[in-house]
């Protein structure tokens, strides 16, 4: 499998982390994939959002673990607040459970990938 950019990363983050006192919880990923399995798991993210690729569903697999899954692109990725964003529903199987997600990633212009929403899939 091809592997992508060097120069891309991905990483949770909140926009607005804090308010007063009470600190919002990042968006991630299901907190069951170990490290590997999510360094796999956000390579596979970046690929599918990148906005010159094919828009494609991007697939992981860490055999070792078990863990695996898939990204795909939704939509056309868009400018909003200097950041390039776009939206994706995923699909991760780890410990015969499968879990099904849908949310928006943002790249800023460090080529950073942030999450900026993640929550269970709403079939529309």
């Amino acid at each position: 499998m091809p592997q992508p950019p060097q120069a891309e990363s991905f990483r949770a983050e909140a926009a607005d982390d804090v308010t007063g006192s009470i600190h919002k919880p990042l968006p991630d990923l299901p907190h069951d994939l170990g490290p590997e399995d999510r360094r796999r798991a956000f390579a596979a993210l970046a690929t599918a959002l990148d906005p010159q690729g094919e828009g494609s569903a991007v697939t992981w697999e860490n055999p070792q673990t078990g863990a695996k899954g898939s990204f795909t692109p939704v939509g056309h990725a868009y400018p909003t607040d200097g950041k390039v964003c776009r939206a994706f529903i995923a699909q991760v199987e780890e410990n015969d459970h499968d879990t099904r997600l849908q949310g928006t990633a943002c790249r800023g212009r460090a080529n950073e990938w942030t999450l900026s929403e993640i929550s269970p899939w709403r079939k529309s």
